[in-house]
């Protein structure tokens, strides 16, 4: 097997694994097992998978591997309650994931892809470019990483948000692939309404999350309620326009039943004005709808600055008075670049330099 490579298990689906056990003879039920051992468990050496025949762990370790990405870089902040690392991929890429954890709650933050290619103005990950989608694998063994560590702590990941690194729309399949391995029973068990994916507005994407009839969360980046300031500060709304997208969400609503987060980063004196905010009561009248308000993370270079806090508040409350339900984020980690990119960007400095 020197020649070959390795077939990744966290790349798997279960009748995936199931199919491959099968084809080496073995009885269905050593696929769960093996799954078992994974998920639930949390084993990474085959050879510690004690209830398997000692020439099913041999195989195992000859023809595939639990590829758990190595750590490149770690940072804390709030008194350790935040955690971001940087992982590095097979190729060499950087990836990067946040802990954090909350009284009651672990979440982890999760990429989808190295870089991103929507390019949205404000975004340190847009900035740096695209590079490639991630592999479920690779996106499982992030949750992993921190399930681990999370175990050996005696608690465990409650909830998994794609907000990390990348569009996860754009990398549906791997995407939806890690939500379904995390979700099952036999593993890791993480309730389907555990996890949220967010997105820029890729109406693709968002119709075809309802159609799956799963009820993820779904959480859409809006940071303005017109199409004109939308397509200079998140240009796939040239592709995607406030109606489309309002369409998709209200399908979204219908099959789901779920509230939609809707994320929108405040920029001083770009989209935090009073009729910014009457305009976007309008928008989600009668949505089943959040609005979660963001002072935009400062990004060197940028050329937008966070809103103040006062035009946070005056903002949520015009919100609040037309009876769209909002609340504003507390900001974690902000004195480890937790915002999707920064690590990377910074340790892709430290080489160059």
């Amino acid at each position: 097997m020197a020649d070959t490579q390795k077939i990744n298990l966290l790349d798997l689906s279960m009748d995936q694994l199931t199919h491959l056990v099968m084809a080496w003879g073995e009885p269905r039920f050593r696929a769960a097992q093996i799954w078992r051992w994974i998920y639930h468990t949390l084993t990474d050496d085959p050879g510690e998978m004690g209830n398997l025949p000692a020439g099913l762990r041999q195989r195992l370790l000859e023809e595939t591997e639990i590829l758990h990405l190595p750590v490149v870089a770690t940072s804390e902040a709030d008194d350790g309650l935040t955690e971001k690392v940087a992982f590095q991929t097979q190729d060499g890429q950087l990836v990067e994931t946040v802990l954090m954890r909350y009284t009651n709650r672990n979440t982890v933050c999760v990429s989808s892809q190295i870089g991103c290619p929507v390019g949205c103005t404000f975004c340190a990950t847009g900035r740096g470019g695209f590079v490639r989608d991630l592999t479920t694998g690779e996106i499982t063994a992030q949750v992993l990483h921190f399930a681990q560590r999370l175990q050996r702590e005696n608690a465990h990941v409650t909830n998994i948000v794609f907000m990390g690194m990348g569009e996860p729309m754009l990398n549906f399949d791997a995407v939806w692939q890690s939500v379904l391995n995390l979700n099952d029973r036999q593993g890791l068990a993480l309730g389907i309404r555990r996890f949220t994916i967010s997105t820029v507005g890729i109406v693709p994407g968002i119709e075809r999350l309802a159609r799956e009839g799963l009820a993820v969360g779904l959480a859409v980046s809006l940071h303005s309620p017109d199409d004109r300031m939308r397509n200079q500060l998140i240009p796939v709304n040239r592709r995607y326009p406030l109606a489309r997208l309002m369409d998709a969400v209200r399908l979204y609503i219908e099959r789901t039943g779920r509230r939609v987060t809707f994320e929108y980063a405040m920029a001083d004196g770009v989209n935090d004005s009073d009729e910014q905010a009457q305009a976007t009561a309008r928008l989600l009248h009668g949505l089943l709808a959040h609005v979660n308000l963001i002072p935009m993370n400062y990004v060197e270079g940028a050329a937008f600055q966070p809103s103040s806090r006062e035009r946070v508040l005056r903002f949520q409350e015009i919100l609040v008075q037309a009876g769209i339900q909002t609340t504003v984020r507390v900001t974690r980690g902000a004195d480890i670049q937790a915002a999707c990119g920064q690590l990377r960007s910074l340790l892709a400095d430290e080489q160059e330099g």
